[in-house]
Parts: structure tokens; C-alpha cells; sequence
């Protein structure tokens, strides 16, 4: 069966997602949120009724009121198990960017902020991240602005951080301050990996493929979980799945 590079990130994601909780997702993330919406679909067809999915945004998909605010006091009170974040910049340490390239008096580069990145960070457990574009511009050495770090001091106290970095190229898990290359996506090659990426990371002798999307995946993403994606990210969803806004 065929699908698309979207859907096979989805997959992916939904994947490191595992049996948890409850989900967040922010502004501006319809891949992660079609995973975040994928693994609830899961979560039913096994009939444990979880995660629950909070997309920022969606006034039918989240049970608070007064938007990121609320986000944050949910994660400070440990009730957000999953988050996703991402960076202009990216290094092999899991630090992110999203504030600015260059000297700080005068920067040639402006990101949109940091917003709540470092605190989320830092209290919950499993943060993913994930970008679209795989290059040396975006996955750095070092990162010209540290907007939230990939580790702490160990007299930090710290439940959260990086996972896992989901790239269009291939997945990187993240432990003990270091990415691994786990798997490079259908279509890629572990020395284009290398090639594209700015930082050093640790990887096996052998390399596999990530695996495609199931048939079974593929008919929950583009039947339960499309139709739900199209209020809120509806160019998104016409573009991906071909369902017209407001399909639900």
C-alpha cells in the first residue's frame, strides 16, 4: 500500500508516543498531532481508552479554557506525558533554537521565540522532537541561542527532555546527551544522513529502515484520524488526506 512522507512520519511518531496519558500538541504541528490523534485511535481499538489528546487550538480537543497557560500548569502537575517541540536550530547536545543566528546585538536570523520551550522541557517526561527539514542549516554543532537545553547539571532537578529527534530522513533516539541514528526513512541512506546533518551522533554497525506505515495505520490515519485533523488543520488535511474542512 502507498503513503505519503507525512503519513509515514505520523506512523513513526505514533510510535514513541507508547501507552501513556495524555498528549499535547502546540500551534502549527499537524504531523505530530495527526500521530498524537493516531495513537488515541489505537488506544480505543485495544479498549484502554488513552491517551487523551490535547491540541492547542482546538476547542473540541482540549478540556481547558484559557489556552498555554493551562498547558503549562498541566505539565508542572505532571498530567501532560507527551510534548513535541522543534528549532530553527537543533544540535547534538538536544539544545534548541528559536530565537535568533548570529550576535545578539545584531542578528541575521530571528525565530518567532522561545514561548514556553524551556520550561516544557524541563518537566515533561518525554519530549520529541521534529523537524521537516534535515540539513546541516538546521542540525547544527551548536546552536547560536540555547532556547531550552537537552540535558542538565545532575544537580538539576529535571523529569523531562528529549527522546527522540523525527527528521524527513530517518529517527534518532537521544540518551545520555547524544543522538543515535536508530533507522533511515524508505527512500534514504545512512551516508546522506551524514552528509546532511551538522552534528556528530553515535549509530550500530548496522542501520535498518524504518518501517512503513501498516495497512492498519494507514486506514486509521486517513478514516478516524483525518476527519478529526480537517477543524483544525484543514489545508493540512485536504492536501494530505484530500478531506474538506470541517469533514467532521
Amino acid at each position: 500500500m502507498t503513503f505519503c512522507p507525512e503519513e509515514l512520519l505520523a506512523s513513526v511518531i505514533a510510535d514513541l508516543i507508547g501507552d501513556v496519558r495524555h498528549v499535547a500538541v502546540g500551534n502549527a504541528s499537524p504531523i505530530p498531532a495527526t500521530a498524537a490523534l493516531l495513537a488515541r485511535e489505537r488506544g480505543k481499538l485495544q479498549g484502554i481508552g488513552r491517551p487523551y489528546v490535547s491540541l492547542l487550538g482546538s476547542p473540541k480537543h482540549t478540556f481547558w479554557t484559557d489556552g498555554g497557560r493551562e498547558l503549562f500548569d498541566c505539565a508542572g502537575q505532571g498530567r501532560i506525558d507527551v510534548f513535541f517541540l522543534s528549532g530553527g536550530q537543533i544540535d547534538g547536545h538536544g539544545n534548541i533554537n528559536l530565537v535568533e543566528i548570529g550576535p545578539h546585538e545584531r542578528p541575521k536570523v530571528r525565530f518567532p521565540g522561545s514561548f514556553g520551550s524551556a520550561y516544557l522541557y524541563y518537566v515533561v517526561p518525554k519530549v520529541i522532537l521534529f523537524r521537516t527539514e534535515h540539513s546541516r542549516r538546521t542540525l547544527v554543532p551548536q546552536v547560536d541561542f540555547i532556547s531550552a537545553p537537552g540535558t542538565s547539571e545532575p544537580n538539576v532537578f529535571r523529569t523531562g527532555g528529549p527522546i527522540a529527534l523525527v527528521t524527513n530522513r530517518c529517527l534518532f533516539s537521544f540518551a545520555n546527551g547524544r543522538f543515535r541514528l536508530e533507522s533511515v526513512h524508505p527512500g534514504h541512506t545512512v551516508e546522506e544522513v551524514t552528509e546532511h546533518t551538522g552534528f556528530e551522533f553515535d549509530r550500530p554497525a548496522s542501520v535498518g529502515e524504518t518501517p512503513a506505515p501498516s495497512p492498519e495505520t494507514l486506514r486509521l490515519m486517513r478514516e478516524a484520524v483525518a476527519p478529526e485533523l480537517a477543524a483544525v488543520y484543514p489545508q493540512f488535511a485536504r492536501q494530505v488526506f484530500g478531506v474538506g474542512a470541517f469533514a467532521e
